[in-house]
């Protein structure tokens, strides 16, 4: 293969260099206009040797000899892998005269007279060789060379034999500006087509249309080196014609492969299930092939023929399916198979010019090419920004169901914190609430003037009434109660469900003498109140209260509870019924709290 460091090392520098001679006259080289070499004589197989190993065929006149045309593939081939031709060079006043040849098949030997003065290839025993490429061949000439007899000697299995395109003697400065002449717009086509590659690769790997711009990469790619390895200056960044070759037919094989990807991308139904067969079919004889000459089983010019053969139905074939789904294409899908029908009868033709079935000429496949790669580009690029403006509408919605989703995960996290902090059977603040509602108040009153009051309540008599009237009626009465706490309590006290038949309310902002009037009104309320079950009356409910103050008892209001469950406790133990306010006496007369106590 071609070193990969070494076209890239001459590229740019070959660019530069053929805008120079592409702009200068041929008129400051050439002494006389290029002249085609005419009246050729052919005759197949190969020359005898004599004694001193000549070939006698160099000093023949015989019949054998006939007249053609052109110089390529002389009738009545039938088989033969040997060709002679001849001809006579013309007369000019050549400065320095080189014969120009555009290519031979496969492998040639140029004699002036009887000697040999150019050969490309090697040739064994039996005048055979293997493939060394097709470049094009500059051969220097004698000063004296004009009207001498130049004999060729060619050996070809390929499908054609002799010389193809260019054959004519010119001054080695009219080849070269020729070669950048001919090469500059090639050139400038496959640097743009190959910029286009990388930018579709970028794309393919960070945008949403992957498939299709790695498509449209792999089309770019493989056109742009093939596009390179055909233009004749690539013998001015190196020489090895093989390499060249080599690249030309991966690149050639791998373009119904991106084109059978480009179509199958847009298309469905059946017309993408056909394409896809064919485009894996060129894969699986692109990976095959190229595997053989690489172990060298063939030789890489017997590739081309089999895969052209392939190309002439395949192409065709994937033409007709896009066409037929045309009508139901969107905007960009026809814009696509438009630029098919374009580049797709450009390859075939230079496909046909190659194999001599239509006359040598230029086929302006560069030009199908950049077109063909432009356009899908455009395309492509059209789609990604639509693609883009859809992902972000679709980004703008999906953050506002992201933000609702999100206030609605905000609301049952408040409730179901509310609910962690209801008592579920009186539908008061249960302990949890209490701690943390009281820990607040605690910090809040160490405020100057600030007061606050805790009442410790709990029904007396409790286990009776769930002893006589069931744990029923029991939950009823505490339900009941609950309701008279909120009744008589203002909406900033605080009121919970301290455990069992116990509560608890703090009293913000609360006097002792306050706290001391609202207990003995509630206690009254709920003795007076006639309590049921079902229909079926209850006994008298009592309460008992005991009430601590901040400031007025204690200068720690965390202490608060402690000393209001002590003034509930001397309430019990005082007959019940009533509301104690806790005092300093209650500790020498030895009421402390006590969690074993049955009340």
């Amino acid at each position: 293969m071609l070193p990969r460091w070494l076209a890239i090392r001459h590229y740019t520098q070959l660019l530069l260099i053929l805008t120079t001679l592409v702009m200068l006259p041929s008129g400051l080289f050439a002494a006389s206009p290029p002249q085609p070499l005419q009246s050729w004589e052919y005759r197949w197989g190969d020359s005898p040797q004599d004694s001193n190993n000549r070939l006698l065929w160099l000093h023949s006149n015989a019949s054998e000899w006939q007249a053609i045309d052109s110089p390529l593939n002389p009738p009545g081939r039938e088989g033969h892998e040997h060709l002679w031709l001849r001809t006579t060079l013309p007369s000019g006043d050549w400065n320095d005269p080189v014969l120009f040849i555009t290519s031979m098949n496969l492998i040639g030997q140029v004699y002036l007279g009887d000697k040999l003065i150019y050969q490309y290839g090697e040739f064994d025993a039996q005048g055979k060789g293997s493939f060394a490429g097709w470049p094009w061949h500059m051969i220097d000439l004698p000063d004296d060379a004009a009207g001498q007899l130049l004999t060729f000697r060619f050996y070809s299995y390929y499908t054609s034999i002799g010389l193809w395109g260019q054959v004519q003697v010119m001054e080695r400065s009219d080849v070269l500006n020729q070669v950048i002449h001919d090469s500059a717009q090639d050139l400038g086509v496959s640097a743009l087509v190959l910029v286009l590659a990388i930018l579709a690769t970028i794309f393919a790997l960070i945008g949403p249309q992957r498939q299709g711009f790695g498509a449209i990469a792999l089309f770019a790619y493989a056109s742009g080196l093939m596009l390179l390895a055909e233009t004749p200056a690539r013998q001015l960044i190196s020489d090895g014609a093989l390499g060249w070759d080599m690249l030309r037919a991966g690149s050639y094989y791998t373009l119904p492969v991106a084109l059978g990807l480009l179509l199958s991308n847009w298309l469905e139904g059946t017309a993408k299930h056909w394409i896809t067969r064919l485009w894996v079919t060129h894969l699986l004889y692109l990976v095959f092939a190229m595997g053989l000459v690489l172990l060298g089983v063939i030789s890489l010019s017997l590739t081309f023929p089999i895969f052209d053969v392939m190309l002439a139905i395949s192409l065709p074939v994937m033409l007709v399916l896009a066409l037929m789904r045309f009508q139901w294409l969107n905007v960009e899908q026809r814009l696509l198979v438009v630029s098919f029908t374009f580049f797709a009868p450009l390859l075939l033709a230079d496909m046909a010019v190659a194999h001599g079935f239509v006359a040598w000429r230029s086929v302006p496949l560069s030009y199908g090419t950049l077109a063909f790669t432009v356009a899908n580009a455009a395309i492509f690029l059209w789609h990604y920004r639509h693609t883009q403006q859809q992902l972000a509408l679709a980004n703008e919605t999906l953050e506002q169901q992201v933000a609702s989703r999100t206030a609605d995960l905000d609301r049952l996290v408040q409730e179901l914190d509310s609910l962690s902090r209801k008592d579920p059977l009186t539908g008061l603040h249960n302990r949890r609430h209490f701690d943390s509602a009281f820990e607040h108040q605690c910090q809040r009153v160490r405020q100057p003037t600030s007061q606050l009051s805790v009442l410790m309540l709990d029904v007396d008599y409790f286990k009776q009434i769930n002893d006589d009237f069931g744990h029923d009626a029991g939950d009823a009465v505490l339900v009941d109660i609950a309701q008279l706490l909120r009744q008589h309590l203002r909406d900033l006290d605080v009121i919970c469900r301290f455990g069992g038949e116990e509560f608890v309310a703090l009293l913000p902002a609360t006097s002792r003498t306050v706290a001391e009037s609202r207990a003995k009104a509630l206690l009254i309320s709920i003795s007076q109140a006639a309590f049921a079950h079902q229909g079926i009356p209850l006994r008298q409910i009592t309460l008992s209260c005991g009430i601590a103050t901040y400031p007025d008892h204690t200068q720690d209001p965390k202490t608060l509870l402690r000393l209001a469950d002590e003034a509930l406790y001397q309430a019990k133990h005082s007959g019940r019924n009533r509301c104690v306010v806790w005092e300093d006496s209650l500790e020498d007369k030895g009421f402390l709290f006590s969690k074993q106590q049955t009340l």
